[in-house]
Protein backbone atom coordinates (compact mmCIF):
# COMPACT_ATOMS: atom_id res chain seq x y z
CA UNK A 1 0.00 0.00 0.00
CA UNK A 2 1.24 3.47 -0.93
CA UNK A 3 0.89 6.43 1.42
CA UNK A 4 1.22 10.03 0.27
CA UNK A 5 0.67 13.44 1.79
CA UNK A 6 2.12 16.91 1.84
CA UNK A 7 3.54 18.10 5.15
CA UNK A 8 3.67 21.74 4.06
CA UNK A 9 2.80 23.40 0.79
CA UNK A 10 3.22 27.02 -0.22
CA UNK A 11 5.70 29.84 -0.58
CA UNK A 12 6.67 29.48 3.11
CA UNK A 13 7.84 25.89 2.74
CA UNK A 14 7.21 22.64 0.89
CA UNK A 15 7.63 18.98 1.76
CA UNK A 16 5.81 15.81 0.70
CA UNK A 17 5.95 12.23 1.96
CA UNK A 18 5.72 9.09 -0.17
CA UNK A 19 5.93 5.75 1.59
CA UNK A 20 5.20 2.03 1.63
CA UNK A 21 5.93 -0.74 4.10
CA UNK A 22 9.42 -0.93 2.59
CA UNK A 23 10.39 2.66 3.37
CA UNK A 24 9.63 6.28 2.58
CA UNK A 25 10.93 9.24 0.58
CA UNK A 26 10.70 12.93 1.41
CA UNK A 27 10.24 15.22 -1.56
CA UNK A 28 11.73 18.60 -0.63
CA UNK A 29 12.27 19.86 2.89
CA UNK A 30 11.48 23.55 2.91
CA UNK A 31 10.79 24.05 6.60
CA UNK A 32 13.22 23.50 9.47
CA UNK A 33 14.25 20.00 10.43
CA UNK A 34 12.35 20.31 13.71
CA UNK A 35 9.16 21.49 11.99
CA UNK A 36 9.40 18.67 9.45
CA UNK A 37 9.82 16.01 12.12
CA UNK A 38 6.88 17.45 14.06
CA UNK A 39 4.73 17.46 10.92
CA UNK A 40 5.57 13.81 10.24
CA UNK A 41 4.50 12.93 13.78
CA UNK A 42 1.27 14.93 13.44
CA UNK A 43 0.48 12.95 10.30
CA UNK A 44 1.15 9.66 12.12
CA UNK A 45 4.25 8.95 10.02
CA UNK A 46 7.49 7.55 11.41
CA UNK A 47 10.56 9.67 10.51
CA UNK A 48 12.73 6.57 10.99
CA UNK A 49 11.14 5.12 7.86
CA UNK A 50 12.64 7.83 5.63
CA UNK A 51 15.44 6.55 3.40
CA UNK A 52 16.11 9.61 1.21
CA UNK A 53 15.30 13.23 0.44
CA UNK A 54 14.79 14.19 -3.21
CA UNK A 55 14.94 17.88 -4.07
CA UNK A 56 13.12 19.67 -6.88
CA UNK A 57 15.22 22.88 -6.85
CA UNK A 58 17.30 25.10 -4.64
CA UNK A 59 14.83 27.81 -3.60
CA UNK A 60 14.73 28.13 0.18
CA UNK A 61 11.10 27.07 0.49
CA UNK A 62 12.20 23.65 -0.80
CA UNK A 63 15.54 23.06 0.95
CA UNK A 64 15.59 24.88 4.30
CA UNK A 65 15.67 21.76 6.49
CA UNK A 66 17.19 19.27 4.04
CA UNK A 67 20.74 19.37 5.38
CA UNK A 68 19.89 19.04 9.05
CA UNK A 69 17.38 16.25 8.36
CA UNK A 70 19.90 14.38 6.22
CA UNK A 71 22.45 14.55 9.03
CA UNK A 72 19.98 13.73 11.79
CA UNK A 73 18.48 10.70 10.04
CA UNK A 74 21.67 9.69 8.20
CA UNK A 75 20.00 9.66 4.80
CA UNK A 76 21.13 10.87 1.35
CA UNK A 77 19.96 13.89 -0.60
CA UNK A 78 19.25 13.53 -4.34
CA UNK A 79 19.37 16.62 -6.57
CA UNK A 80 20.58 17.72 -9.98
CA UNK A 81 24.06 19.21 -10.38
CA UNK A 82 22.53 22.63 -10.95
CA UNK A 83 20.48 22.34 -7.79
CA UNK A 84 23.49 21.20 -5.77
CA UNK A 85 25.44 24.21 -7.03
CA UNK A 86 22.68 26.51 -5.86
CA UNK A 87 22.04 24.94 -2.46
CA UNK A 88 25.39 23.69 -1.15
CA UNK A 89 26.00 26.73 1.03
CA UNK A 90 22.48 26.48 2.47
CA UNK A 91 22.29 22.78 3.36
CA UNK A 92 25.65 22.73 5.12
CA UNK A 93 28.04 19.81 5.27
CA UNK A 94 26.69 16.72 3.52
CA UNK A 95 29.04 13.70 3.37
CA UNK A 96 30.08 12.67 -0.12
CA UNK A 97 28.21 9.36 0.09
CA UNK A 98 25.00 11.26 0.91
CA UNK A 99 25.44 13.79 -1.89
CA UNK A 100 23.77 12.11 -4.87
CA UNK A 101 23.68 13.84 -8.24
CA UNK A 102 20.78 13.03 -10.55
CA UNK A 103 19.86 14.15 -14.04
CA UNK A 104 16.54 15.07 -15.61
CA UNK A 105 15.44 12.27 -17.91
CA UNK A 106 17.55 9.65 -16.13
CA UNK A 107 15.60 7.37 -13.77
CA UNK A 108 17.02 5.94 -10.57
CA UNK A 109 15.70 3.56 -7.94
CA UNK A 110 14.76 4.05 -4.28
CA UNK A 111 13.07 1.32 -2.25
CA UNK A 112 10.40 -0.12 -4.57
CA UNK A 113 10.23 3.03 -6.67
CA UNK A 114 11.56 3.94 -10.04
CA UNK A 115 12.07 7.68 -9.67
CA UNK A 116 11.90 9.65 -12.90
CA UNK A 117 13.03 13.29 -12.62
CA UNK A 118 11.85 15.59 -15.41
CA UNK A 119 12.71 19.16 -16.32
CA UNK A 120 10.28 21.87 -15.25
CA UNK A 121 10.00 25.48 -16.51
CA UNK A 122 11.03 27.43 -13.40
CA UNK A 123 13.64 30.08 -12.62
CA UNK A 124 16.17 27.87 -10.87
CA UNK A 125 19.37 26.00 -11.71
CA UNK A 126 18.16 22.82 -13.45
CA UNK A 127 14.89 22.28 -11.52
CA UNK A 128 12.93 19.03 -11.79
CA UNK A 129 9.62 17.48 -10.95
CA UNK A 130 9.29 13.79 -10.12
CA UNK A 131 7.26 10.85 -11.35
CA UNK A 132 7.30 7.78 -9.12
CA UNK A 133 6.58 4.37 -10.63
CA UNK A 134 6.06 1.42 -8.32
CA UNK A 135 3.27 0.18 -6.08
CA UNK A 136 1.35 3.24 -7.33
CA UNK A 137 2.00 6.04 -9.83
CA UNK A 138 2.50 9.46 -8.24
CA UNK A 139 3.76 12.74 -9.69
CA UNK A 140 4.95 16.05 -8.27
CA UNK A 141 4.22 18.95 -10.65
CA UNK A 142 4.65 22.30 -8.91
CA UNK A 143 6.73 25.43 -9.55
CA UNK A 144 5.74 25.46 -13.21
CA UNK A 145 5.75 28.54 -15.38
CA UNK A 146 3.46 26.62 -17.71
CA UNK A 147 2.26 23.06 -18.24
CA UNK A 148 4.91 22.26 -20.83
CA UNK A 149 4.93 19.28 -23.22
CA UNK A 150 7.84 17.83 -21.21
CA UNK A 151 5.79 17.99 -18.03
CA UNK A 152 2.73 16.58 -19.79
CA UNK A 153 4.68 13.60 -21.06
CA UNK A 154 6.22 13.00 -17.64
CA UNK A 155 3.04 13.04 -15.57
CA UNK A 156 0.56 11.60 -18.08
CA UNK A 157 -1.37 8.71 -16.54
CA UNK A 158 -0.20 9.20 -12.95
CA UNK A 159 -2.84 8.05 -10.48
CA UNK A 160 -2.17 10.91 -8.08
CA UNK A 161 -0.71 14.32 -8.91
CA UNK A 162 0.39 17.12 -6.62
CA UNK A 163 -0.43 19.97 -8.99
CA UNK A 164 0.36 23.64 -8.63
CA UNK A 165 -2.45 26.17 -8.28
CA UNK A 166 -0.39 29.11 -7.12
CA UNK A 167 -2.27 32.35 -7.65
CA UNK A 168 -5.30 34.19 -8.93
CA UNK A 169 -4.08 36.61 -11.62
CA UNK A 170 -6.43 39.40 -10.53
CA UNK A 171 -5.39 39.17 -6.89
CA UNK A 172 -1.76 39.23 -7.96
CA UNK A 173 -2.30 42.13 -10.36
CA UNK A 174 -3.87 44.31 -7.65
CA UNK A 175 -1.56 43.31 -4.80
CA UNK A 176 0.05 46.62 -3.67
CA UNK A 177 2.81 44.82 -1.76
CA UNK A 178 4.28 43.03 -4.78
CA UNK A 179 6.59 45.06 -7.04
CA UNK A 180 6.04 44.76 -10.77
CA UNK A 181 9.21 42.74 -11.37
CA UNK A 182 7.98 40.09 -8.90
CA UNK A 183 4.53 40.00 -10.50
CA UNK A 184 6.17 39.56 -13.90
CA UNK A 185 8.34 36.74 -12.56
CA UNK A 186 5.35 34.86 -11.13
CA UNK A 187 3.33 35.31 -14.32
CA UNK A 188 6.25 34.44 -16.61
CA UNK A 189 7.10 31.20 -18.42
CA UNK A 190 9.44 30.25 -15.56
CA UNK A 191 7.16 31.32 -12.74
CA UNK A 192 4.10 29.63 -11.28
CA UNK A 193 0.80 28.20 -12.52
CA UNK A 194 -2.30 30.30 -11.90
CA UNK A 195 -5.54 28.72 -10.70
CA UNK A 196 -6.83 28.78 -14.27
CA UNK A 197 -3.70 27.20 -15.73
CA UNK A 198 -3.68 24.58 -12.99
CA UNK A 199 -7.33 23.83 -13.71
CA UNK A 200 -6.59 23.37 -17.42
CA UNK A 201 -3.79 20.98 -16.50
CA UNK A 202 -6.14 19.08 -14.18
CA UNK A 203 -8.65 18.64 -16.99
CA UNK A 204 -5.95 17.32 -19.32
CA UNK A 205 -4.65 14.96 -16.64
CA UNK A 206 -8.14 13.66 -15.79
CA UNK A 207 -8.69 12.92 -19.47
CA UNK A 208 -5.46 10.92 -19.41
CA UNK A 209 -6.21 8.80 -16.37
CA UNK A 210 -5.37 10.76 -13.22
CA UNK A 211 -7.79 9.94 -10.42
CA UNK A 212 -6.55 12.03 -7.49
CA UNK A 213 -5.61 15.70 -7.49
CA UNK A 214 -3.97 17.59 -4.64
CA UNK A 215 -3.64 21.31 -5.39
CA UNK A 216 -0.47 22.77 -3.89
CA UNK A 217 1.97 25.65 -3.61
CA UNK A 218 -0.81 28.21 -3.10
CA UNK A 219 0.27 31.81 -2.55
CA UNK A 220 -0.71 33.18 0.86
CA UNK A 221 -1.31 36.69 -0.50
CA UNK A 222 -2.53 36.09 -4.03
CA UNK A 223 -4.84 33.12 -3.63
CA UNK A 224 -7.43 31.48 -1.45
CA UNK A 225 -7.89 27.71 -0.98
CA UNK A 226 -11.62 27.89 -1.73
CA UNK A 227 -10.97 29.87 -4.89
CA UNK A 228 -8.31 27.42 -6.09
CA UNK A 229 -10.60 24.46 -5.39
CA UNK A 230 -13.59 26.06 -7.07
CA UNK A 231 -11.62 27.00 -10.20
CA UNK A 232 -10.41 23.43 -10.76
CA UNK A 233 -13.73 21.89 -9.76
CA UNK A 234 -15.66 24.04 -12.24
CA UNK A 235 -13.18 23.39 -15.05
CA UNK A 236 -13.37 19.64 -14.47
CA UNK A 237 -17.18 19.74 -14.38
CA UNK A 238 -17.29 21.73 -17.60
CA UNK A 239 -15.17 18.99 -19.20
CA UNK A 240 -17.58 16.30 -17.94
CA UNK A 241 -15.41 15.16 -15.04
CA UNK A 242 -17.29 15.08 -11.74
CA UNK A 243 -15.35 15.56 -8.52
CA UNK A 244 -16.32 12.87 -6.04
CA UNK A 245 -17.43 10.47 -8.76
CA UNK A 246 -14.68 10.45 -11.38
CA UNK A 247 -11.82 12.06 -9.47
CA UNK A 248 -10.94 13.37 -6.02
CA UNK A 249 -9.82 16.96 -5.51
CA UNK A 250 -8.29 18.50 -2.39
CA UNK A 251 -6.13 21.48 -1.47
CA UNK A 252 -2.85 21.04 0.41
CA UNK A 253 -2.48 22.95 3.65
CA UNK A 254 0.20 25.60 4.00
CA UNK A 255 1.37 24.68 7.50
CA UNK A 256 -0.27 21.34 8.20
CA UNK A 257 -0.28 17.88 6.58
CA UNK A 258 -2.78 17.30 3.81
CA UNK A 259 -5.22 14.43 3.83
CA UNK A 260 -3.37 11.13 3.84
CA UNK A 261 -3.79 9.29 0.55
CA UNK A 262 -3.61 5.50 0.65
CA UNK A 263 -3.48 3.74 -2.70
CA UNK A 264 -3.55 -0.03 -2.96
Amino acid sequence: MTTFCTLFSGSSGNAAYLGTDQGAILIDCGMSGKQTLEALCRAGLDPAGLSAIVITHEHSDHIKGAGILSRKLNIPIYATEGTWAGMESCVGDVPAHHRVVIEAGESFFLNEWEVAPFSIPHDAGDPVGYRFYGPASVAIATDLGYFSPTVQDAVCGAELVLLESNHDPELLKHNPHYPQHLKSRILGRKGHLSNESGAEAAVWLAQHGTQHFLLGHLSSENNDPNLAYRTSCEALAKAGVQVGRDVTLHVAGRYQPSRLYTIK
